[in-house]
């Protein structure tokens, strides 16, 4: 199906079309025309599906917009996600006249947040523990909202978040749309759709050649203790731009960190425990460039969406196969393709067997690169270049300054290839 087949608004269509979307994919075909309807709906779909324009076109469809009271509400877990899904609505929403919509969380100044309420907002997108805040200062009226999106609900029933998310849904009508999107369905989130939904349509997208495209996933055996050298190598070995790494707890993440930050490597890590403040700073660095590497947890690298992404690591295996996928779905963004790679120490083998089983994955072994590989690999892509630069320049000038010299060219060429790679 095509956006273009799609019984909506055609400013919606316009700048779907700006943004490069063209065909749906299996959760926006599945889940949009019943949401348009006005039916709940529970999806179930792994990182990188696109539900966010699943519920966003809906949304956006029917915002009457003369009234300037929140019409609409998306709870999020952290303000990462909080975030980027507010900025994809603002996209959706660029050729539609006066759409307000809000982003509402923690460590930003609520002054300004509740300046920008009372002019009037259509859409609010907020963290569960700031949404209440604005409620009990009366900042916030959800009395007209006719549609509640829970989005990556597990997250925040993991985060502690199901009272805040109850006590929320106490304040808006009984007669309103409710959408839960999550990518793991415990026993927890069935009991919240029995109370809150209505006859919710059951959608569930799990094919792993549609939520993992283009990925090419590899493991590394390695001793535990020799984790840290192995990523090392590997780092040096693979000449990526932007690399994203993953461990199952907070203090791994920052031994991770200190190491590679001892290395020489340009890095920076998030975690949970991080004041608001300080992961924005660090996601910053990360989308500038300013930082390539990011080692994080798995709770802070909610919302992290960045698109330049060419390598995850597992460095530490997840236990809980689901966590594998929304972590390698943070590469081969937006149709390209990336890699994925696990170091596994010999504890870990099952855990990665079972994810390989549970979803009928090809990740194969590869050995970590030697110094002599590293050394080599190196040479060549100086080599390389030097090719590039011959076959592309005129060096007619330089030419003449080494023959001057009456030095053996060889050497010289010998020379300036060990003062490039000891600078």
């Amino acid at each position: 199906m095509n956006f273009d087949d799609l019984n909506i608004n055609e400013d919606i269509k316009s700048a779907i079309d700006k943004m490069g979307f063209k065909e749906l994919t299996p959760i926006q075909s599945k889940a949009i025309p019943d949401t348009l309807k006005g039916r709940d709906v529970i999806g179930q779909a792994q990182t990188g599906s696109g539900k966010t324009l699943a519920f966003a076109i809906p949304i956006l469809n029917k915002i009457f917009i003369p009234d300037t009271s929140p019409q609409a509400i998306v709870l999020c877990p952290t303000r990462e996600l909080c975030v980027q899904v507010a900025e994809e609505i603002k996209k959706l929403s660029k050729d539609m006249d006066k759409v307000k919509v809000l982003a509402v969380y923690g460590g930003q100044a609520i002054g300004r947040q509740i300046r920008a309420l009372n002019k009037g907002v259509h859409i609010v997108v907020g963290t569960p523990g700031r949404v209440i805040d604005h409620i009990n200062r009366g900042t916030l009226d959800l009395i007209g909202v006719e549609t509640v999106v829970l989005d990556e609900a597990d997250e925040m029933l993991d985060m502690g978040f199901r009272e805040d998310i109850e006590l929320i849904l106490r304040y808006t009508p009984k007669q309103r749309q409710t959408l839960l999107y999550s990518a793991t369905m415990p026993g927890e989130i069935k009991k919240l759709t029995k109370l809150y939904q209505k006859n919710p349509r059951f959608i569930k997208i799990s094919d792993t050649k549609e939520t993992i495209p283009k990925i090419k996933q590899f493991y590394f055996k390695s001793d535990d203790r020799d984790k840290i050298d192995d990523l090392c190598k590997i780092i040096e070995y693979w000449d990526f731009s932007l690399w994203l790494i993953f461990c199952n707890t907070r203090r791994r993440v920052d031994f991770v960190y200190r190491n590679l930050k001892r290395e020489g490597f340009q890095v920076d890590s998030i975690h949970g425990d991080m004041t608001q403040k300080v992961r924005d700073k660090v996601m910053n660095k990360f989308r500038n460039g300013n930082i390539n590497i990011l080692v994080a947890s798995d709770i802070a690298a909610r919302g992290i969406d960045v698109s330049e992404v060419e390598v995850v690591v597992n460095y530490d295996i997840p236990q809980n196969p689901e966590d594998y996928i929304h972590r390698i779905g943070r590469t081969a963004r937006a149709g390209s393709s990336g890699y994925a790679f696990n170091i596994v120490a010999s504890y870990e083998s099952h855990d990665l067997v079972k994810i390989r089983k549970k979803y009928n994955l090809y990740i194969k072994e590869k050995k970590v690169p030697t110094f002599a590989e590293i050394e080599r690999k190196k040479n060549k892509k100086v080599m390389d270049e030097v090719k590039n630069l011959i076959e592309n320049n005129d060096l007619s000038d330089y030419v003449s300054v080494v023959e001057s010299s009456k030095m053996d060219c060889i050497e010289i060429a010998a020379a300036l290839l060990k003062m490039m790679r000891e600078k």
